[in-house]
């Protein structure tokens, strides 16, 4: 992964240049974006050229160096991992505190990537601080995130905070239509649901799970306004099934409801990321009020946060299959 090969996100690569070629690189950054928006690519990428035997502001893709981070192989690029769904403070302490002081096996920098990094507890974080606040020279630490909001003030304020903005259409069109060959209609369906996030677009384009997610979603909206108790029950388990899907899922939903307000205010078929269904999509704009379409719109948005939080899956989708039945 090179910074050639990354769709947008120019001034990131721009600052990451700038940085390797006035030798003025940080100890420590924060890459905040959405799920899917590219945050490991480019860590990745700047992992490779800060690593590279050449120096400069690509990489060589020649020398050994390059060979290795390519494969994944790298002893000076680190990883952290963690097996529960907190990285404790014993995660960090061992995979970083414990070994940064050890030098570089042949690189100029030893770097670590915290993926999920919102999920270190507060006692990993300020176990962290002390190493981004007293870092040895060659030490670099990279934390990716999706939620900023989770991270200490104090971890925050000592890093280089590099926020992902949304790619632009035409960008991610161009890589839809010319690198995986998917047609026009099909790509733009996927650059709407994306909304500037290259990563969402590529996984719905290229994945069959999310054409069955799509024809879920579909089918589950489309019946919803007539569905007794059973038809609630059988959507509710036909729902379940992509449990580990569920915010692609409902910003599915949030498209539907989108769709139907479109409609319902411009008439315009060739706003709708639903198109096909259009004649659905009519009816139901016909039929309910603006008041009650945005009420759907908040539910669904509600329904994920709660979910963000853990809150009991089966009882979130029920009341929110119950608002969504609501004419």
């Amino acid at each position: 992964m090179n910074f050639r090969d990354l769709v947008g996100h120019e001034d990131i690569i721009k600052h990451f240049k700038s940085s390797i070629e006035m030798d003025k690189v940080a100890h420590a950054y924060i890459i905040s974006g959405e799920v899917g928006s590219g945050k490991k690519a480019l860590s990745k990428a700047f992992s490779k050229t800060l690593q590279c035997e050449e120096g400069k502001v690509d990489p060589c893709e020649k020398c050994q160096s390059c060979k290795q981070a390519e494969s994944g192989n790298h002893p000076d690029i680190i990883f952290v991992t963690h097996e529960k769904s907190v990285i404790s403070v014993n995660d960090i302490r061992e995979q970083v505190i414990n070994t940064i002081d050890i030098k570089p096996y042949k690189s100029r920098y030893k770097i670590y990537i915290i993926e999920e990094s919102e999920l270190m507890t507060v006692e990993a974080q300020n176990a962290l601080l002390k190493t981004i606040e007293e870092p040895p020279e060659y030490g670099v630490i990279i934390l990716l995130t999706s939620n900023i909001e989770k991270l200490l003030p104090t971890v925050i304020s000592r890093s280089i905070v590099l926020n992902i903005k949304p790619v632009r259409e035409r960008d991610i069109l161009d890589y839809l239509t010319k690198e995986m060959g998917l047609t026009e209609d099909k790509a733009y369906f996927c650059l709407d649901f994306a909304q500037g996030n290259l990563g969402k677009a590529i996984k719905l384009a290229g994945n069959d799970e999310y054409v069955h997610i799509v024809e879920s979603v579909v089918n589950v909206l489309t019946h919803i306004p007539d569905m007794d108790v059973d038809g609630l029950a059988k959507s509710m388990s036909d729902i379940e099934r992509f449990k580990l899907s569920m915010d692609d899922y409902m910003d599915l939903m949030m498209m539907w409801y989108r769709d139907v307000l479109m409609l319902k205010v411009t008439g315009n078929i060739d706003k709708l990321l639903f198109k096909e269904q259009y004649s659905t999509l009519k009816k139901q704009a016909g039929v309910l009020s603006y008041a009650t379409i945005d009420e759907k719109i908040n539910a669904i948005e509600r329904a994920k946060t709660r979910l963000d939080v853990n809150a009991n899956f089966d009882v979130t989708m029920e009341l929110l299959l119950l608002t969504l039945k609501e004419k």
